[in-house]
């Protein structure tokens, strides 16, 4: 027992640093985390998440195809038409137009170009733009489980069946939707009221009475409304539109996709020994396509979601290139394909590592947690919350510690319901979201406290996900 608390405790430290250090030291960290358990622990190496690796190459590729083409300035032009026509709703526009973007993108980090156009909006009405700011933050990175092309969401769908619960991308984001609108409409609540208004908050004018912080301030204005946009910019959106429902009309009726003869093993089938004198398993034999009375059989396969999803989302960006324009060496400098390419690093990195030590020390952990299993499924909700602080990637936390609580024998419906517990990395604010909007913010009131923990987006982020999470599992259990 000593020995694998030591190697939870390398695990833990690889997460904790690599989060510290931030960026691609997520991923790099977690390899250093895996060299030690594989060559000082001896551990067998899992295996690599590469299925959602692609998808989120995929994705990342086909947003980076679309941010270039000028799309994505279209789409954040309308969104501060509808800001700027009710400035007194900010708090509660600004938080659903971050959570409606990530969710058409497959990415939060669409939201740094809107952020100014939120300061600007609030300054110029005199509302408090900490409201706005930290709540659009939170709901942005909130709407990745709600997104049809996130790797959070296939990941989900992909290893939920192959445990046995059979789950379309439209009826995951049929519950992950309105539960996150339920957490922000509450959130957004709460935030109306959150510290004084800027003509009574008594730091901010003395802040005024400085010159150079007040021109600072009201001198200037915030707009993506001069951007010039022509026509091929919005054929880009509405190419990514189309394929984006494309994607979830064909989760839902999988049965007109191809199907391809594969070699699978036979239910019962009991391990064959071969003249060689090595044992093998049915299933080795039919990932190696050998086909044994008994044991194998030759029967029609439908092309799995994921590749589908791959294959759609690599031909939309070929199609924004040559129809609309794109460029793709603008795609490759911008920050949603930056970010994206970062993400995949760290869930290279982590998730395998966790594969590696879950699948060497799986009896030891099914026997530490059977009662809390058995009593307390739900409480699952507070390990993805836990490891996602440490972690930063809701797709990690997934690919990570979902197959372990499958394993573990809790129902799909249960997982379901607390998926939106994937999102806890608003918890520590070193996210380069909340870093972002700090510095955005030109009045100083979104900010990171003296304490680190007493941060502006904390009780918008654990209201969020609490109120998101309750919500979910009621829709879940009803469902599923």
């Amino acid at each position: 027992m000593l020995i694998i608390i030591i190697e939870l405790l390398v695990v833990l430290l690889a997460l904790y640093l690599g989060s510290k250090y931030g960026s691609l030291a997520l991923g790099a960290i977690a390899g250093l985390g895996l060299a030690i358990l594989v060559f000082d622990h001896g551990l067998k190496p899992g295996t690599p998440p590469t299925d959602v690796i692609y998808i989120i190459v995929a994705a990342v590729t086909c947003a980076g195809i679309l941010q270039a083409s000028g799309g994505m300035d279209w789409m954040i032009q309308i969104v501060e038409r509808l800001l700027r026509k009710h400035p007194s709703r900010i708090t509660i526009l600004s938080a659903l137009s971050t959570f409606f973007l990530t969710i058409v993108c497959g990415t939060g980090h669409v939201m740094y170009t809107l952020m100014p156009v939120i300061t600007d909006v609030a300054i110029k009405k005199g509302i408090r733009p900490e409201r706005p700011l930290a709540l659009a933050s939170v709901s942005s990175m909130l709407a990745i489980v709600c997104s049809p092309i996130s790797a959070a969401v296939v990941a989900f769908a992909t290893i939920s069946a192959l445990n046995g619960f059979n789950i379309s991308i439209l009826q995951i984001i049929s519950v992950t939707i309105p539960a996150c609108l339920c957490g922000i409409i509450v959130a957004a609540s709460w935030s109306y009221q959150r510290g004084l208004d800027l003509d009574k908050d008594p730091e901010f004018q003395e802040k005024l009475k400085d010159p150079v912080q007040y021109a600072f301030i009201y001198g200037k204005t915030e707009t993506t409304l001069n951007k010039t946009i022509d026509k091929k910019a919005k054929w880009s959106v509405y190419i990514f539109l189309a394929a984006i429902l494309l994607i979830v009309l064909l989760s839902v009726f999988h049965h007109i996709l191809p199907a391809y003869d594969t070699v699978v093993a036979i239910d019962g089938a009991k391990p064959v020994l071969l003249s060689t004198g090595k044992t093998v398993t049915p299933e080795n034999l039919a990932a190696a396509g050998i086909i044994m009375p008994g044991v194998t059989q030759k029967i029609p396969v439908t092309i799995h979601m994921y590749l589908v999803i791959q294959i759609i989302l690599i031909s939309t960006a070929a199609l924004i290139i040559m129809i609309c324009g794109a460029k793709p060496k603008t795609a490759v400098a911008n920050n949603v394909w930056q970010s994206g390419m970062v993400a995949v690093v760290a869930i290279y990195g982590i998730a395998w590592l966790a594969n590696t030590f879950f699948g060497a020390h799986m009896t030891e952990v099914e026997m530490l947690l059977d009662e809390m299993v058995e009593n307390y499924p739900w409480a699952i909700a507070l390990v993805f919350f836990f490891f996602s602080v440490l972690i930063n990637s809701q797709a990690a936390v997934i690919v990570a510690l979902l197959p372990v609580a499958y394993k573990l024998g809790i129902p799909g419906w249960i997982l379901l319901g607390a998926l939106p517990c994937v999102y806890g990395y608003f918890f520590i604010p070193n996210y380069p979201s909340d870093i972002a909007t700090v510095n955005i913010d030109r009045t100083g009131t979104t900010k990171i406290g003296k304490y680190v923990l007493n941060h502006s987006f904390m009780i918008p982020g654990l209201i969020c996900v609490s109120v998101s999470t309750v919500v979910a599992y009621l829709i879940s259990s009803v469902f599923f």
